[in-house]
């Protein structure tokens, strides 16, 4: 279903595992970066212990993150591959600790192993987040099938030949992608799409893509982005990574702005201040 950019703010249900949904629409949702990894790009190492893990996850809901995204490998360009017993001894453990310090916090794994996948939903998770977006290992679909799981499906650049249109690359890999999610039974109710800023994009790329980001909702599922820290917002700050928490929330009301629904983002609450200015305009643009 084609919608516009002001459609994408109606209300709809995100189907989750375990019997929950998110709403999505009226206003933006934070989900917040939890990367129990020793070398993700801008915390690698910060999270070493489930206390820890606890610690960062209540902080997060406290400054208004309804979503927890736990990771165990880094995504970074360069980042050192682990296998799935390692990627599984970092991310359970987590997910089950704050299942029951947070009972009502929504929780994803950051995975694209179906196997990690779906032992993490047995560990509590709700949401499966694929960085290669079904096409590294495509039964990840059938597990988000038959769990009932929330499934985002993200593009990326990363060992493929890209169209030299960023929009056009985006409509095809997600064709794909769709295609996958489909045959393995997965519903439309819970998928949401993300564009991959910073995955085998340049600067001018991702800078495009946020420019002509409306084009996206033609694809007909609401939209997460991931701007957090990237390296595209260090092109023109001149700043480090942990230093980009303010650009990262210039692009959160932008992108707020023309659509996205939900924010993965590592500091929740300079992006909670974000999307709270741009709900507002948002809210006294659109009729009562």
């Amino acid at each position: 279903m084609a919608y516009s950019a002001d459609n994408a703010f109606a209300t709809r249900h995100w189907a989750l595992a375990h019997a929950k949904n998110a709403t999505l629409g009226p206003k933006g949702v934070l989900m917040g970066i939890l990367n129990v990894t020793p070398d993700s790009f801008s915390d690698g190492g910060q999270l070493t212990t489930t206390g820890a893990v606890v610690a960062r996850a209540g902080k997060m809901v406290e400054a208004g993150a309804q979503i927890l995204d736990i990771g165990g490998e880094s995504t970074r360009p360069g980042g050192e591959p682990v296998d799935a017993a390692t990627e599984q001894e970092r991310v359970l453990p987590a997910i089950a600790s704050v299942r029951d310090a947070l009972p009502d916090v929504v929780l994803s794994v950051d995975t694209y192993r179906a196997s990690t996948a779906a032992k993490a939903i047995e560990a509590g998770a709700h949401i499966v987040n694929d960085v290669w977006g079904l096409q590294r290992e495509a039964d990840i679909a059938r597990v988000a099938a038959d769990t009932g799981a929330g499934l985002c499906i993200m593009h990326t650049g990363r060992e493929r030949e890209k169209l030299t249109d960023v929009i056009g690359d985006q409509l095809a890999f997600f064709e794909t992608s769709l295609a996958i999610a489909g045959k393995a039974g997965v519903r439309d109710e819970q998928i949401v799409l993300d564009p991959g800023f910073g995955f085998a994009k340049d600067a001018g790329e991702n800078y495009a893509l946020m420019a002509r980001f409306e084009a996206l909702h033609a694809l007909g599922f609401p939209i997460l982005v991931g701007t957090s820290r990237k390296r595209f917002l260090g092109h023109v700050t001149g700043r480090e990574a942990a230093d980009r928490d303010v650009a990262t929330a210039a692009t959160t009301a932008l992108l707020r702005a023309a659509g996205a629904s939900v924010f993965r983002v590592h500091d929740v609450a300079i992006n909670h201040d974000a999307l709270a200015v741009a709900d507002a305009m948002i809210a006294a643009r659109r009729p009562a």
